[in-house]
């Protein structure tokens, strides 16, 4: 039953929706996390240390942050299968393109696959620089992730790359939030327009969130 629910349309557009809802709670959660930059070194830090030992003493160090981890990357991997094999799914049945494109297509809706390989991309930049610091500038510093943050922010390619993400990010929630509504059946005509703000705003929050970040280390709030 599993394996006849994957190979269906339907059954991946369900892996796609769900998730992406995982990853979008995260999302949620890591830019309140960030925004803590604005409250100093040490509040910044002490809420990385705290991440490591969630769950003590029943779960061991960093076992909580671990199961996290795991779980993400599922979602990620599920997401991007899930998209990849209708993307060409989609192609194999539509093999020339439309004469005309459709006029409500929003923009978001164009540059879903390619916001996908931009975000992906960026996963792989973000956790080589700022977790194992493999791309680091400025000499990472394990347990100091208040300076490795400042460090990476002082680099106008450092900026570049993340706030380009950002944007993608953004448009990617927007219409994904709401892609995922109609998926999961809680769409309708009633609902369609709280979900769209709903799927507007969120992908403003996100996106705002996130981008103050370096904008607090190039304008000097956060040094």
């Amino acid at each position: 039953m599993a394996r006849t629910m994957w190979d269906s349309s339907v059954g991946k557009k369900t892996v796609m929706a769900v998730s992406g809802l995982i990853m979008l709670l995260y999302l949620v959660a890591h830019m309140i996390g960030n925004l803590k930059i604005y409250f100093g070194a040490g509040e910044f830090n002490h809420y990385a240390h705290w991440l490591r030992t969630v769950g003590e003493p029943f779960m061991h160090y960093e076992w909580t942050l671990w199961l996290i981890r795991i779980v993400l990357v599922v979602a990620v991997v599920a997401h991007a299968t899930s998209a990849y094999q209708l993307s060409r799914r989609d192609i194999r049945a539509r093999p020339s393109k439309y004469v005309h494109k459709k006029p409500r297509a929003s923009y978001a809706t164009r540059t879903m696959r390619w916001g996908g390989i931009i975000l992906g991309l960026f996963i792989v930049w973000h956790i080589l620089d700022l977790t194992t610091g493999t791309v680091h500038s400025g000499g990472f510093q394990e347990g100091h992730p208040y300076q490795n943050v400042v460090d990476t922010f002082s680099t106008w390619y450092g900026d570049v790359i993340y706030i380009v993400a950002m944007l993608a990010l953004g448009l990617h929630i927007r219409h994904g939030f709401w892609s995922a509504a109609q998926t999961l059946g809680v769409g309708s005509r009633t609902r369609d327009r709280a979900l769209k703000i709903t799927a507007d705003v969120l992908a403003l929050l996100l996106t705002a969130g996130f981008i103050a970040v370096p904008v607090g280390v190039m304008t000097g709030v956060v040094s």
